[in-house]
């Protein structure tokens, strides 16, 4: 599937401090191969070393960088502001089919061509699931920021029909929407000679990817256990050591040849909109075990074990069946693999331009099948 002749351009924001990077990185390449030509505007930190060499092997790719805070940020709201003057600069410079958000406020600012949104994650989820409750009161007026831009966008997706329903029971907003599942290629994460160790990916630092319970667990494994990914949030809280083997930030080659090596992939997490490290993992042929919510379950049902992510003694035990047990763990990272076979690149990519022309039409009867409304 090529584009349609309307659809030459997308201006897409992107937020270089998370999993949002690596999706719009593959997003871009797999468009480009379609015939869109992706403009990326930046924000939250600069680029780094290893990002610049990502930019560069997608052909046609043109990045515009900024530091503006992002909206989930400490005090950002002077900077999503500024933010929303320069993304309009940027489109009369581009002149772009379409605007793409991987965030939200900026729903509410009035671009010439349509916008649509992205929802990767909201703080407010990712309140109730981590700290078991409603966001703090601190938190008001990026719930009313948020809700305002999704009030403006012409239609929103999201990578799991979890996420979605999350977006819908605490914004509301009247939008047309839809699930795009992420995809990723499977060129660079590849099965090798499993080894004897469990591995574990991701911000460390967030609460949501649970990484503690992991830890506590560890202690008492016959097996390492070695984690990929930053320990320090930007506020400068630090991950404690523990039997983790902290790795640090591994380039995505260095993460794949781990990853192609692990025969066991923990992520007991508590919030998990999509998950694309398990998707990694999945394509390298390891086995998964992951917490048992909803966005994981929807994905990874039959091809995953699953344990309940604040159950140490339950992960302890499932991790400790799998290291006793090589026929089960060759079948787990066998049906992982399957499993994520299906999500490619190319797939997303053909969502996001039916998406995007839906939006350019006008058009707001997505399937009924595609919406998800709680």
């Amino acid at each position: 599937m090529s584009a349609p002749g309307r659809l030459k351009k997308v201006l897409m924001t992107a937020d270089t401090v998370g999993g949002v990077w690596t999706y719009s990185i593959e997003l871009a390449a797999a468009l480009e191969k379609k015939g869109v030509q992706v403009f990326l505007a930046t924000m939250g930190a600069p680029l780094t070393h290893g990002q610049i060499a990502e930019v560069k092997m997608v052909p046609g790719l043109e990045v515009f960088e900024s530091g503006f805070r992002l909206e989930w940020m400490e005090d950002p709201w002077e900077n999503v502001r500024l933010a929303g003057e320069w993304l309009l600069r940027l489109e009369n410079y581009i002149k772009p089919d379409v605007i793409h958000l991987n965030g939200y406020s900026h729903g509410s600012v009035p671009f010439s061509a349509p916008a649509v949104a992205a929802g990767h994650s909201c703080v407010l989820s990712w309140w109730e699931a981590v700290k078991g409750g409603d966001a703090p009161k601190d938190w008001d007026r990026y719930r009313r920021e948020v809700g305002s831009g999704l009030a403006g966008v012409k239609a929103v997706c999201a990578p799991t029909r979890a996420m979605l329903a999350s977006l819908h029971r605490f914004y509301r907003f009247s939008a047309p929407s839809r699930v795009i599942p992420n995809g990723r290629e499977e060129e660079l994460f590849r099965p090798a000679e499993k080894q004897d160790f469990i591995f574990a990916a991701g911000r460390l630092w967030d609460e949501a990817k649970n990484i503690r319970t992991l830890q506590a667990a560890a202690f008492s494994l016959e097996w390492p256990v070695y984690a990929a990914g930053e320990c320090s949030h930007p506020s400068g809280t630090q991950l404690p050591d523990g039997a983790i083997r902290a790795l640090g930030v591994l380039s995505q080659k260095e993460l794949a040849s781990w990853l192609s090596a692990a025969s066991v992939f923990a992520a007991p997490a508590l919030y998990e909109p999509f998950g694309l490290t398990v998707l990694e993992a999945g394509l390298s042929g390891a086995a998964l075990v992951l917490g048992d919510i909803p966005s994981l379950k929807e994905n990874w049902e039959d091809a995953a074990l699953f344990v309940e992510p604040r159950d140490t003694k339950s992960l302890k035990d499932i991790l400790s069946l799998l290291m006793r047990d090589a026929g089960l763990r060759s079948a787990y990272g066998i049906k992982a693999r399957a499993r994520a076979l299906e999500f490619t690149a190319s797939r997303m990519a053909e969502g996001y331009i039916d998406f995007y022309e839906e939006a350019l039409s006008g058009n707001t009867g997505f399937e009924e099948a595609q919406r998800c409304v709680s």
